[in-house]
């Protein structure tokens, strides 16, 4: 179909992972990988960096570091230090655990962007906030920013939810797709505005394809094994809804509690809520009952009268 002006931005539509963060992002091949490998293999086993006994103590405090995925592993004089990652296989500090899928439609046009700033001084700037996102996208006076949802995350930062409508010169309207209005946002000039308004983090928010779940799930994440990845799959709760995803290293471990008590206290807010709710229904339950009451003795006197009235008249 033609398109409704957006186009004017000069993006690609490019499919993006979301909820996902890319933690799912192989590493490509590179041709030095093998000599990686053996580097790797001979820092942890068999350094020559000494050449008498202490080249065994260094290979234990080699293996030291590579368990917890930091460090330097020298290993001989001629050769560069292997780079310890939290992503090398020997790390112990890794998980997995399991994330919601989106169920989005990159029709639907939603794009969560992560602002460094608390969800009040958001909220209570929202308007300006898509005064300034109107600019960001040209202040083309056909798109209109809406505001699909906010909600607050660890470290006094907060998620904002959007979506561009399109108006067509006939009158019709559409919702800009995701990945076109992400695409634009990921544009140098457009990021470097978006950072001045605080925005720390874009991404679409968009369901999976069958073909990408099955390339995410068949392929294990850069230093996950293999056999925990398999467990995991097994272990899936819903496979329908949730998708495994990898915890590597503390930081990613406390991030997540952050989330997850993030949550747990949106949860507590709201119970609280309806929990106001039901003891405002239930006082106005025995009010309207006590009313219920009193207007069944007054009917009830009302019908004696009634019968008084109609005695006396016979």
């Amino acid at each position: 179909g033609t398109g409704l002006g957006f186009g004017g931005f000069n993006t690609q539509q490019q499919p993006q992972q979301t909820t996902l963060g890319g933690l799912f992002s192989q590493p490509t091949q590179a041709p030095t990988q093998s000599n990686q490998l053996i580097n790797t293999a001979s820092a942890l086993s068999a350094p020559t960096l000494l050449g008498d006994e202490r080249d065994a103590i260094l290979a234990k405090w080699n293996q030291l570091q590579a368990f917890w995925g930091t460090g330097k592993g020298y290993f001989n004089n001629n050769i560069p230090p292997v780079e310890f990652t939290q992503e090398n296989p020997f790390c112990r500090f890794k998980a997995v655990g399991y994330s919601c899928m989106p169920n989005n439609k990159d029709e639907d046009g939603l794009v969560v962007l992560v602002f460094n700033k608390k969800e009040t001084d958001i909220r209570s700037q929202q308007q300006q906030l898509v005064e300034s996102l109107h600019k960001v996208l040209g202040g083309n006076q056909t798109l209109t920013v809406n505001v699909e949802g906010i909600k607050t995350l660890p470290d006094d930062q907060t998620e904002v939810v959007i979506y561009v409508v399109e108006r067509s010169p006939n009158g019709t309207s559409r919702r800009v797709p995701a990945t076109t209005l992400y695409a634009h946002f990921e544009q140098t000039n457009i990021k470097t505005q978006l950072q001045q308004l605080g925005v720390t983090l874009s991404m679409t928010r968009t369901e999976l394809s069958p073909a990408q779940i099955k390339q995410l799930l068949q392929n294990p994440p850069a230093g996950v094994d293999p056999i925990i990845w398999e467990q995991a799959k097994v272990d899936n709760p819903d496979s329908e809804k949730l998708i495994p995803v990898p915890m590597v290293g503390f930081k990613e471990l406390l991030r997540r509690l952050k989330v997850q008590d993030q949550m747990t206290k949106q949860h507590q807010t709201r119970l609280d809520i309806i929990s106001e709710d039901i003891s405002e229904l239930q006082k106005n339950q025995t009010t309207t009952m006590a009313k219920i009451a009193q207007y069944k003795r007054k009917l009830m006197d009302l019908s004696h009268r009634t019968l008084q009235v109609l005695i006396k008249q016979e």
